[in-house]
Formats: C-alpha cells, sequence, structure tokens
C-alpha cells in the first residue's frame, strides 16, 4: 500500500512491458515508424492504448468517437477492442498522417470497423449531431489541438450514451500546466479545461497520471 504514484523510469518500463500483454508486430512498427516523425510526441504510450482498449471491452462499447487521429495507435488501441460489426468515427484533418494510420488500420483487420473524416473535427461532430445521433455512442477519445478541447469535450458529450465515457489526452501538457511561466495558447487551453471539468456535474470525472495525463468522463 502506497500513498504515492511510484516513479516508472526506462527499466521499470521495460519490466513492465516484458510481463503485459505482448503488443502486435503491427504496433510495434508503428511506433517505431512513428518515432521518426519530429512530432512522434503525439502518439500515446503502449500503456495507455491497452488501457483504453481494457476500458472499451469492460464497456461492451460498440460504437466510438476519436478526435486526432495521427498515425493511428489510439485508434487501433479502440477498434481491435470492439464487435467486429463495431464503429470508430475517426476524425482528422490530416492527409499525411492519416495515410500511415490507414495502412496499419488494414494491416491489424481493422480497418472496416474505421470511418475516417479528413475535415475540422468541430464540423463532423455537429453533421453526427445534426443527423441525429446524440446519445448514441460509447466511448471518445480526444486527442488533438488543445484550443480546441473544450469545443471537441461539448459534442462529445452530447453524442455519448448515459454512461458513456469520454477519455481526454495530455492534461498534464509535459508538466506545463503548473509552471506559471508558462502562458501559450495551448497550456492555457488545457488550464482553463482541466479547471472547468472539476465542476462539471453532468458528469463522474477523474485524472489519471498515465502517459501524459489522462482525464476519464463518465457521463451521467
Amino acid at each position: 500500500m502506497s500513498f504515492q504514484h511510484i516513479h516508472v523510469d526506462d527499466a521499470l518500463l521495460a519490466y513492465i512491458r516484458s510481463v503485459a500483454a505482448p503488443e502486435p508486430e503491427y504496433l510495434t512498427r508503428l511506433r517505431e515508424e512513428t518515432a521518426r516523425d519530429p512530432l512522434a510526441r503525439m502518439q500515446i504510450t503502449v500503456e495507455q492504448g491497452l488501457f483504453m482498449g481494457m476500458l472499451v471491452r469492460l464497456m461492451g462499447a460498440r460504437r466510438a468517437l476519436e478526435v486526432g487521429v495521427f498515425t493511428g495507435y489510439s485508434s487501433i488501441s479502440v477498434a481491435r477492442a470492439l464487435p467486429d460489426d463495431g464503429e470508430l468515427i475517426a476524425c482528422d484533418v490530416s492527409e499525411k498522417w492519416t495515410s500511415v494510420a490507414r495502412r496499419y488500420w488494414k494491416e491489424a483487420g481493422v480497418e472496416h470497423k474505421i470511418r475516417l473524416h479528413l475535415r475540422p473535427a468541430v464540423e463532423t461532430l455537429d453533421s453526427l449531431l445534426a443527423a441525429g445521433q446524440a446519445g448514441t455512442f460509447d466511448f471518445a477519445f480526444i486527442d488533438a489541438d488543445k484550443a480546441n478541447y473544450g469545443a471537441y469535450y461539448e459534442r462529445a458529450l452530447q453524442l455519448l450514451r448515459p454512461g458513456g465515457l469520454i477519455g481526454v489526452d495530455n492534461v498534464l501538457w509535459h508538466g506545463r500546466v503548473i509552471d506559471a511561466a508558462v502562458q501559450d495558447e495551448d497550456t492555457v487551453a488545457i488550464r482553463a479545461f482541466n479547471a472547468a471539468m472539476r465542476n462539471d456535474g453532468r458528469v463522474d470525472q477523474m485524472m489519471l497520471p498515465i502517459g501524459d495525463g489522462l482525464t476519464l468522463a463518465r457521463k451521467k
């Protein structure tokens, strides 16, 4: 029993991964390919992917949303956990990054579950709401431009059924959220989002120190 989080250094992380469920070979290659991108830090961790997949399975989720695809690690993690007739609506604006994701979706055997929308995510989410799909999704993952986190969250919350779950990534923002000297737009937006979540009575929520910080919000 401990009242503090254990520090996970590279050696301990290697041990965790050595005893965890083996990472599929295609996901290992996806991580390695993404690591060569200057913005590789945008990819979720192995453990976060496993965690989200576990949540999706525990919920029995059938429909999911993803705002921010990058190269596809998170979408594969979620889509693998959906039933064969499940659906993941994936939102992104980058043809470059999602072209990588598409290759690995096919290799992972999940491409038939994923519907990619290449346009601003707010437009896609609004179109789903306009089509009467409010309350029809089980799970949503938000990991895109930080300035729009509030807008994505509000729309995702409408699209979720009661009992549905939203995961929001990067809420600790590499520790910059507690550095008063850091006042760039993204950091300020994340601070504002975190503060708003604390008092959002529409959900049960918690923040986890996994990856770069993950907030989970369950719709009441």
